[in-house]
């Protein structure tokens, strides 16, 4: 009679695959959604009610409880903003400068980040740590001395007055280095071989492999130009040399009370060309921010 037969059972180590439900994969995501959905109310809620509200009559941007949708669109919040102001003067303003601090901070941003990054000379850390050490000083703290220095070279009331100051920002230096530094060093040793002098080498190869950083500050660097106030009130002594966030506010504002109505409706005309640049940059934005520093 033979013994019955036996199985050998190996323990390896390993679990059988557990059976996955259609709706165990989405479990996670549904919350991750819940939470951006909700974000993007709480973002987007008050551009909303600016732009319905640019639409509604000041008795009614007062009412209480406050309403979304006006009752009785109209108009006329616009219309006394482009009959009583000089919006394309402003508007021109507001553009030339913004522009003009976009292209410095371009240019010089990405030429001291290179200078941080790939090329080795005394002093270097020293450099990047003044620049560093800049970021954590307020800008309003820096207010009274610039405008000493902007005013004693003559240039209030002025378009230089306006631009000068924000040519090359810290913020700016700082992301090109992080993103200058991750590009290979082969690159620039191989220029080097073919005799190419550094400008050559930032012209022809290095600006090329920066699009990413450079759409996202030039970005940030027009965005901060477009909406910047304080700096342009206190170096345009006169109406010519408004930008458009100056001419709204002084307009609207008085010692009594303000023309609620018209500052939503200038604001709601302001983001306007922030929204278009932003929509045109958006995929290189997204990409500068995410291969940031990575190496």
């Amino acid at each position: 009679m033979s013994a019955p037969a036996t199985s050998l059972r190996i323990d390896t180590g390993k679990r059988p695959p557990q059976e996955v439900t259609p709706d165990r994969p989405y479990r996670g995501q549904r919350w991750v959604y819940v939470v951006l959905v909700a974000g993007l109310v709480v973002v987007c809620a008050p551009f909303v009610w600016m732009v319905l509200s640019a639409f509604k009559t000041q008795k009614e941007i007062y009412a209480s409880p406050p309403t979304w949708f006006p009752e009785a669109p109209t108009f006329d919040n616009f219309s006394v903003l482009l009959d009583k102001l000089d919006i394309p003067q402003f508007f021109f303003n507001s553009v030339f400068v913004a522009t003009v601090t976009t292209l410095g901070n371009l240019l010089f941003c990405s030429m001291l980040g290179y200078a941080l990054a790939k090329i080795d000379y005394p002093g270097k850390k020293i450099i990047f740590g003044l620049v560093m050490s800049k970021l954590m000083i307020p800008g309003i703290a820096l207010l009274v001395p610039t405008f000493v220095v902007v005013a004693s070279l003559g240039l209030v009331d002025s378009y230089a007055g306006i631009i000068l100051p924000g040519l090359a920002a810290p913020m700016g230096v700082f992301l090109m280095r992080q993103f200058i530094q991750g590009l290979p060093d082969d690159l620039i040793d191989a220029g080097r071989v073919d005799g190419a002098g550094e400008f050559r080498i930032f012209f022809r190869i290095i600006l090329p492999l920066c699009r990413p950083a450079l759409a996202t500050l030039g970005l940030l660097t027009f965005l901060a130009s477009w909406n910047s106030f304080l700096w342009p009130l206190v170096v345009a002594q006169s109406e010519d040399m408004y930008t458009l966030p100056v001419g709204v506010a002084l307009y609207s504002l008085d010692h009594q009370n303000a023309e609620y109505g018209l500052l939503l409706a200038g604001a709601s005309m302001l983001v306007l060309p922030i929204i278009a640049v932003f929509v045109y940059f958006q995929r290189h934005f997204v990409q500068g921010i995410a291969t940031t520093g990575l190496k």
